[in-house]
Protein backbone atom coordinates (compact mmCIF):
# COMPACT_ATOMS: atom_id res chain seq x y z
CA UNK A 1 0.00 0.00 0.00
CA UNK A 2 1.95 2.62 -1.08
CA UNK A 3 1.28 6.56 -0.55
CA UNK A 4 0.12 6.79 -3.94
CA UNK A 5 -2.13 4.16 -3.50
CA UNK A 6 -3.91 5.81 -0.81
CA UNK A 7 -7.47 7.75 -1.44
CA UNK A 8 -8.27 8.48 2.44
CA UNK A 9 -6.82 7.72 5.49
CA UNK A 10 -7.81 7.92 9.24
CA UNK A 11 -4.61 8.46 11.84
CA UNK A 12 -5.03 8.17 15.16
CA UNK A 13 -2.71 9.08 17.63
CA UNK A 14 -2.72 8.50 21.45
CA UNK A 15 -2.34 10.60 24.48
CA UNK A 16 1.21 9.73 25.36
CA UNK A 17 2.43 11.69 21.84
CA UNK A 18 -0.15 14.82 22.73
CA UNK A 19 0.96 15.17 26.42
CA UNK A 20 4.05 12.88 27.04
CA UNK A 21 5.14 13.96 30.52
CA UNK A 22 1.25 14.33 31.71
CA UNK A 23 1.84 18.03 31.86
CA UNK A 24 -0.28 19.63 29.23
CA UNK A 25 0.18 19.50 25.30
CA UNK A 26 3.19 19.46 24.15
CA UNK A 27 4.57 19.13 19.94
CA UNK A 28 7.62 17.62 20.82
CA UNK A 29 6.41 14.38 19.31
CA UNK A 30 3.54 16.04 17.10
CA UNK A 31 5.59 17.42 14.27
CA UNK A 32 6.24 14.72 12.35
CA UNK A 33 2.57 13.44 12.45
CA UNK A 34 1.96 17.16 11.71
CA UNK A 35 4.56 17.01 8.42
CA UNK A 36 3.06 13.49 7.65
CA UNK A 37 -0.60 14.89 7.44
CA UNK A 38 0.44 18.42 5.34
CA UNK A 39 2.54 16.05 2.90
CA UNK A 40 -0.60 13.30 2.14
CA UNK A 41 -2.61 16.79 1.40
CA UNK A 42 -0.26 17.59 -0.78
CA UNK A 43 -0.30 14.35 -3.00
CA UNK A 44 -4.25 14.50 -2.70
CA UNK A 45 -4.67 12.16 -0.28
CA UNK A 46 -7.40 12.97 2.57
CA UNK A 47 -6.67 12.67 6.39
CA UNK A 48 -9.26 12.18 9.18
CA UNK A 49 -7.29 12.81 12.60
CA UNK A 50 -8.76 10.80 15.61
CA UNK A 51 -6.70 12.38 18.60
CA UNK A 52 -6.90 11.04 22.25
CA UNK A 53 -5.39 13.63 24.89
CA UNK A 54 -7.71 15.58 26.08
CA UNK A 55 -7.36 13.94 29.96
CA UNK A 56 -4.21 14.25 29.66
CA UNK A 57 -3.73 17.57 28.16
CA UNK A 58 -6.50 18.88 30.98
CA UNK A 59 -4.58 17.10 34.54
CA UNK A 60 -1.90 19.67 34.98
CA UNK A 61 -4.77 22.19 35.76
CA UNK A 62 -6.43 20.13 38.98
CA UNK A 63 -4.90 19.41 42.05
CA UNK A 64 -5.96 16.20 42.26
CA UNK A 65 -3.80 14.28 40.03
CA UNK A 66 -3.30 10.86 41.99
CA UNK A 67 -6.38 8.78 41.46
CA UNK A 68 -8.53 11.17 40.14
CA UNK A 69 -12.39 10.38 40.32
CA UNK A 70 -14.46 10.32 37.26
CA UNK A 71 -16.29 13.57 37.69
CA UNK A 72 -12.65 15.34 37.76
CA UNK A 73 -11.40 13.34 34.45
CA UNK A 74 -14.50 14.28 32.98
CA UNK A 75 -13.55 17.83 33.91
CA UNK A 76 -9.96 17.25 33.06
CA UNK A 77 -10.96 16.64 29.44
CA UNK A 78 -13.40 19.66 29.15
CA UNK A 79 -10.68 21.86 30.21
CA UNK A 80 -8.04 20.37 28.19
CA UNK A 81 -9.81 19.66 24.97
CA UNK A 82 -9.82 23.40 23.65
CA UNK A 83 -5.36 22.83 24.54
CA UNK A 84 -5.45 19.91 22.84
CA UNK A 85 -7.39 21.60 19.38
CA UNK A 86 -5.27 24.95 19.79
CA UNK A 87 -2.12 22.73 19.78
CA UNK A 88 -3.05 20.60 16.38
CA UNK A 89 -3.90 24.01 14.93
CA UNK A 90 -0.57 25.87 15.40
CA UNK A 91 1.20 22.80 13.66
CA UNK A 92 -1.30 23.52 10.28
CA UNK A 93 -1.91 26.49 7.74
CA UNK A 94 -5.09 24.94 6.65
CA UNK A 95 -8.72 24.86 8.46
CA UNK A 96 -9.39 21.79 11.35
CA UNK A 97 -12.81 21.01 12.67
CA UNK A 98 -13.47 19.41 16.08
CA UNK A 99 -15.81 16.35 16.43
CA UNK A 100 -16.95 15.02 19.62
CA UNK A 101 -18.51 11.64 19.42
CA UNK A 102 -20.16 9.08 22.16
CA UNK A 103 -21.00 4.97 21.31
CA UNK A 104 -24.28 6.35 21.35
CA UNK A 105 -23.84 8.47 17.87
CA UNK A 106 -22.24 5.55 16.25
CA UNK A 107 -24.41 2.78 17.34
CA UNK A 108 -27.85 4.74 16.42
CA UNK A 109 -28.14 4.76 12.84
CA UNK A 110 -29.44 7.82 12.11
CA UNK A 111 -27.00 9.55 13.97
CA UNK A 112 -23.76 7.71 12.19
CA UNK A 113 -25.54 8.63 9.25
CA UNK A 114 -24.98 12.40 10.60
CA UNK A 115 -21.48 12.06 11.45
CA UNK A 116 -20.54 10.41 7.95
CA UNK A 117 -22.30 13.24 6.10
CA UNK A 118 -20.31 15.88 8.50
CA UNK A 119 -17.26 14.60 7.53
CA UNK A 120 -17.49 13.94 4.09
CA UNK A 121 -18.14 17.76 4.01
CA UNK A 122 -15.51 18.32 5.60
CA UNK A 123 -13.12 16.30 3.74
CA UNK A 124 -14.58 17.84 0.68
CA UNK A 125 -13.76 21.49 2.09
CA UNK A 126 -10.08 20.42 2.56
CA UNK A 127 -10.80 20.61 6.15
CA UNK A 128 -8.67 18.23 8.59
CA UNK A 129 -11.67 16.86 10.85
CA UNK A 130 -10.11 15.96 14.42
CA UNK A 131 -12.51 13.57 15.80
CA UNK A 132 -12.22 12.20 20.01
CA UNK A 133 -14.12 10.81 21.73
CA UNK A 134 -16.75 12.84 24.16
CA UNK A 135 -14.95 12.25 27.82
CA UNK A 136 -16.69 14.93 29.36
CA UNK A 137 -20.10 13.59 28.80
CA UNK A 138 -19.79 10.32 28.13
CA UNK A 139 -21.02 7.41 30.30
CA UNK A 140 -20.18 3.35 31.10
CA UNK A 141 -23.31 2.77 28.49
CA UNK A 142 -21.90 5.27 26.25
CA UNK A 143 -18.10 5.22 25.33
CA UNK A 144 -16.66 3.80 23.14
CA UNK A 145 -13.69 3.41 25.89
CA UNK A 146 -10.67 3.92 23.89
CA UNK A 147 -9.68 5.82 20.59
CA UNK A 148 -8.11 2.97 18.67
CA UNK A 149 -11.78 1.35 18.36
CA UNK A 150 -13.31 4.59 17.93
CA UNK A 151 -10.52 4.97 14.68
CA UNK A 152 -11.69 2.33 13.45
CA UNK A 153 -15.20 2.90 13.67
CA UNK A 154 -14.68 6.55 11.98
CA UNK A 155 -12.65 4.25 8.89
CA UNK A 156 -15.41 2.44 8.53
CA UNK A 157 -18.09 5.11 7.91
CA UNK A 158 -15.82 7.40 6.28
CA UNK A 159 -15.14 4.74 3.73
CA UNK A 160 -11.35 4.93 4.71
CA UNK A 161 -8.88 2.40 2.46
CA UNK A 162 -6.45 3.05 5.21
CA UNK A 163 -5.89 2.79 9.05
CA UNK A 164 -2.68 4.34 10.77
CA UNK A 165 -2.68 3.71 14.60
CA UNK A 166 0.47 5.26 16.08
CA UNK A 167 1.69 3.60 19.49
CA UNK A 168 4.45 3.29 21.75
CA UNK A 169 6.40 0.54 20.14
CA UNK A 170 6.88 -0.50 16.78
CA UNK A 171 4.54 -2.90 16.16
CA UNK A 172 2.87 -6.35 17.07
CA UNK A 173 5.82 -8.36 18.56
CA UNK A 174 5.78 -12.43 19.21
CA UNK A 175 6.26 -11.39 22.88
CA UNK A 176 6.07 -8.31 24.71
CA UNK A 177 9.59 -6.06 23.78
CA UNK A 178 9.62 -4.32 26.98
CA UNK A 179 10.15 -7.78 28.84
CA UNK A 180 11.68 -9.81 26.44
CA UNK A 181 14.83 -8.59 24.77
CA UNK A 182 14.63 -11.07 22.11
CA UNK A 183 11.07 -10.65 20.81
CA UNK A 184 10.89 -10.58 17.34
CA UNK A 185 8.19 -7.49 15.13
CA UNK A 186 5.22 -9.36 12.87
CA UNK A 187 5.93 -7.32 9.85
CA UNK A 188 2.64 -8.36 8.34
CA UNK A 189 -1.00 -10.17 9.78
CA UNK A 190 -3.09 -11.93 7.02
CA UNK A 191 -5.54 -13.29 9.27
CA UNK A 192 -6.44 -11.76 12.97
CA UNK A 193 -6.78 -15.53 14.88
CA UNK A 194 -6.62 -16.19 18.76
CA UNK A 195 -3.13 -16.62 18.31
CA UNK A 196 -2.36 -13.16 17.49
CA UNK A 197 -5.03 -12.00 20.29
CA UNK A 198 -2.94 -13.99 22.65
CA UNK A 199 0.38 -12.17 22.09
CA UNK A 200 -1.36 -8.94 22.14
CA UNK A 201 -0.71 -8.44 25.93
CA UNK A 202 -1.45 -5.21 27.97
CA UNK A 203 -1.37 -1.68 27.99
CA UNK A 204 2.19 -0.19 27.96
CA UNK A 205 1.68 3.19 28.04
CA UNK A 206 0.87 5.14 31.31
CA UNK A 207 -0.97 8.14 29.86
CA UNK A 208 -3.56 6.46 27.34
CA UNK A 209 -6.13 3.30 28.37
CA UNK A 210 -5.51 1.73 24.88
CA UNK A 211 -3.07 -1.19 25.03
CA UNK A 212 -2.22 -3.74 22.61
CA UNK A 213 -5.44 -5.56 22.55
CA UNK A 214 -7.69 -2.56 21.51
CA UNK A 215 -5.40 -1.66 18.34
CA UNK A 216 -5.78 -5.52 17.28
CA UNK A 217 -9.48 -4.95 17.87
CA UNK A 218 -9.36 -1.86 15.70
CA UNK A 219 -8.01 -3.37 13.06
CA UNK A 220 -10.29 -6.23 13.37
CA UNK A 221 -12.96 -3.93 12.73
CA UNK A 222 -11.36 -2.30 10.03
CA UNK A 223 -9.91 -4.90 7.76
CA UNK A 224 -13.37 -6.75 8.05
CA UNK A 225 -14.19 -3.81 5.91
CA UNK A 226 -11.48 -4.03 3.29
CA UNK A 227 -8.99 -1.37 5.06
CA UNK A 228 -5.72 -1.72 5.72
CA UNK A 229 -4.45 -1.56 8.94
CA UNK A 230 -1.02 -0.66 10.53
CA UNK A 231 0.33 0.03 13.90
CA UNK A 232 3.04 2.00 14.61
CA UNK A 233 5.93 3.74 16.30
CA UNK A 234 4.31 6.99 17.07
CA UNK A 235 7.45 8.35 18.52
CA UNK A 236 9.87 7.94 15.72
CA UNK A 237 10.49 10.45 12.92
CA UNK A 238 11.36 7.41 10.24
CA UNK A 239 8.27 5.78 10.62
CA UNK A 240 5.99 8.67 9.09
CA UNK A 241 9.24 8.85 6.49
CA UNK A 242 8.87 5.19 5.58
CA UNK A 243 5.12 5.46 5.16
CA UNK A 244 5.50 8.21 2.58
CA UNK A 245 8.27 6.50 0.83
CA UNK A 246 5.57 3.58 0.28
CA UNK A 247 7.48 1.46 3.36
CA UNK A 248 5.85 -1.13 6.22
CA UNK A 249 7.48 0.77 9.35
CA UNK A 250 5.64 -1.49 11.60
CA UNK A 251 2.78 -4.78 11.24
CA UNK A 252 0.72 -4.16 8.23
CA UNK A 253 -2.93 -5.63 8.87
CA UNK A 254 -3.65 -6.80 5.20
CA UNK A 255 -7.59 -5.75 4.40
CA UNK A 256 -10.15 -8.90 4.13
CA UNK A 257 -10.21 -10.02 0.26
CA UNK A 258 -13.96 -9.98 0.28
CA UNK A 259 -15.09 -7.20 3.02
CA UNK A 260 -18.28 -6.97 5.04
CA UNK A 261 -20.89 -4.52 3.53
CA UNK A 262 -20.99 -1.40 5.74
CA UNK A 263 -24.53 -1.99 6.67
CA UNK A 264 -23.77 -5.87 7.91
CA UNK A 265 -20.52 -3.77 8.92
CA UNK A 266 -22.22 -1.43 11.44
CA UNK A 267 -24.74 -4.11 12.83
CA UNK A 268 -21.45 -6.56 13.46
CA UNK A 269 -19.03 -3.91 15.05
CA UNK A 270 -20.65 -0.72 15.91
CA UNK A 271 -24.34 -1.05 16.66
CA UNK A 272 -24.43 -2.20 20.63
CA UNK A 273 -26.98 -5.03 21.70
CA UNK A 274 -28.88 -3.63 24.41
CA UNK A 275 -30.15 -7.20 25.70
CA UNK A 276 -30.72 -10.73 24.66
CA UNK A 277 -33.21 -13.27 24.05
CA UNK A 278 -32.22 -16.92 24.52
CA UNK A 279 -33.57 -19.65 22.06
CA UNK A 280 -33.20 -23.78 21.57
CA UNK A 281 -29.86 -24.44 20.63
CA UNK A 282 -31.77 -26.80 18.00
CA UNK A 283 -34.20 -24.56 16.83
CA UNK A 284 -34.50 -25.02 13.08
CA UNK A 285 -34.50 -21.36 12.27
CA UNK A 286 -31.23 -21.00 14.12
CA UNK A 287 -29.86 -24.32 12.70
CA UNK A 288 -30.21 -23.16 9.02
CA UNK A 289 -29.66 -19.41 9.80
CA UNK A 290 -33.16 -18.68 8.89
CA UNK A 291 -33.39 -15.50 11.63
CA UNK A 292 -35.77 -13.95 9.85
CA UNK A 293 -38.69 -16.61 9.95
CA UNK A 294 -37.59 -16.12 14.32
CA UNK A 295 -40.72 -15.70 16.24
CA UNK A 296 -41.78 -14.52 19.53
CA UNK A 297 -43.22 -18.08 20.25
CA UNK A 298 -39.64 -19.39 20.15
CA UNK A 299 -38.02 -16.91 22.73
CA UNK A 300 -37.15 -19.13 25.75
CA UNK A 301 -35.40 -16.31 27.92
CA UNK A 302 -35.48 -12.79 27.88
CA UNK A 303 -32.38 -10.73 29.45
CA UNK A 304 -32.18 -6.65 29.70
CA UNK A 305 -34.55 -3.94 28.95
CA UNK A 306 -35.07 -2.94 25.11
CA UNK A 307 -37.49 -1.27 23.44
CA UNK A 308 -38.84 -2.35 19.62
CA UNK A 309 -36.04 -0.79 17.42
CA UNK A 310 -33.22 -1.64 19.64
CA UNK A 311 -30.31 -4.27 18.86
CA UNK A 312 -30.12 -7.35 20.85
CA UNK A 313 -28.76 -10.36 20.59
CA UNK A 314 -30.06 -14.17 20.02
CA UNK A 315 -28.25 -17.00 22.13
CA UNK A 316 -28.73 -20.29 22.13
CA UNK A 317 -29.49 -21.92 25.29
CA UNK A 318 -26.29 -23.40 25.38
CA UNK A 319 -24.39 -19.94 25.53
CA UNK A 320 -23.70 -19.57 21.86
CA UNK A 321 -23.73 -16.75 20.05
CA UNK A 322 -26.23 -16.88 16.86
CA UNK A 323 -26.98 -13.15 15.80
CA UNK A 324 -27.24 -9.46 16.54
CA UNK A 325 -30.90 -8.15 15.60
CA UNK A 326 -33.14 -5.14 15.52
CA UNK A 327 -35.83 -6.40 17.80
CA UNK A 328 -39.35 -5.53 16.50
CA UNK A 329 -40.25 -6.04 19.99
CA UNK A 330 -39.68 -4.41 23.14
CA UNK A 331 -38.44 -6.76 25.90
CA UNK A 332 -41.62 -6.39 28.14
CA UNK A 333 -43.53 -7.46 25.33
CA UNK A 334 -40.97 -10.85 24.55
CA UNK A 335 -41.30 -11.43 28.14
CA UNK A 336 -45.15 -11.69 27.88
CA UNK A 337 -44.59 -14.00 24.77
CA UNK A 338 -41.44 -16.23 26.96
CA UNK A 339 -43.96 -16.80 29.94
CA UNK A 340 -47.13 -17.92 27.76
CA UNK A 341 -48.22 -21.78 27.06
CA UNK A 342 -46.89 -21.94 23.55
CA UNK A 343 -49.38 -24.00 22.64
CA UNK A 344 -52.44 -21.46 23.83
CA UNK A 345 -50.13 -19.00 22.17
CA UNK A 346 -49.90 -20.28 18.65
CA UNK A 347 -53.41 -20.79 18.61
CA UNK A 348 -54.75 -17.75 20.77
CA UNK A 349 -52.84 -15.06 20.00
CA UNK A 350 -51.32 -15.72 16.06
CA UNK A 351 -51.90 -12.41 15.06
CA UNK A 352 -49.67 -10.71 17.64
CA UNK A 353 -46.82 -12.84 17.31
CA UNK A 354 -44.60 -12.20 14.13
CA UNK A 355 -41.18 -12.04 13.22
CA UNK A 356 -38.27 -10.93 15.73
CA UNK A 357 -36.62 -9.34 13.21
CA UNK A 358 -37.02 -8.35 9.61
CA UNK A 359 -35.93 -6.16 6.54
CA UNK A 360 -32.30 -7.89 6.73
CA UNK A 361 -31.48 -5.96 10.14
CA UNK A 362 -29.64 -8.52 11.36
CA UNK A 363 -25.79 -9.55 11.39
CA UNK A 364 -25.25 -13.57 11.96
CA UNK A 365 -22.76 -14.15 14.60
Amino acid sequence: MSLTRWNRIVLKVGSNLIAPNGNGCSSHYLLSIAQFIVKCRMQGVQVILVSSGSVAAGRKLFKQIENPSIAIKKAMAAAGQSEMMATWDRLFDFPTAQILLTHGDLRARERYKSVKQTIYSLLDNDILPVINENDTVTTDNLKVGDNDNLAAMIATAADADTLIICSDIKGLYDKNPNLHPDACLIPEVSEISDYIYSIAGGATSSVGTGGMKTKIEAAEKAVSHGINTFIVDGFSEQTFIQLLAGGNPGTLFHAHKQPMQEHQHWLTHTASAQGEIIVEKNDTTCVNNQIEELTCEEVLEVNGEFSAGDMILVKADDGNHIAKVKSNFSSCLLHYFAEQDKTQLQSESQNMAGPIVSNNNFALL
